[in-house]
């Protein structure tokens, strides 16, 4: 599934194209929503950029088996 979110949107909420897609991957990870690794893949950033960037923030990294899981399986669709 793709979205389509317009310019217009974008513009309106002050931020390049990647700010919004980072707090889209922020706030869906926050929520736990989704794991590490597909909250970095959204961002566009690597899993260590989005781990700085959560510290940077002071937001709490929930990370146990099942988010482990669902990464090596997001890597292993990646062909990483």
């Amino acid at each position: 599934m793709s979205v389509t979110i317009s310019d217009e949107i974008i513009e309106a909420a002050g931020m390049s194209e990647k700010e919004f897609l980072r707090e889209i991957a922020i706030m869906l990870f926050r929520q736990e929503r989704i794991s590490l690794g597909k909250a970095s893949h959204i961002a566009q950033m690597n899993q260590l950029q989005f781990l700085r960037l959560l510290g940077s923030r002071q937001i709490p990294i929930h990370y146990g088996v099942a988010e482990f899981r669902e990464d090596l399986k997001t890597i292993e669709e990646m062909g990483w």
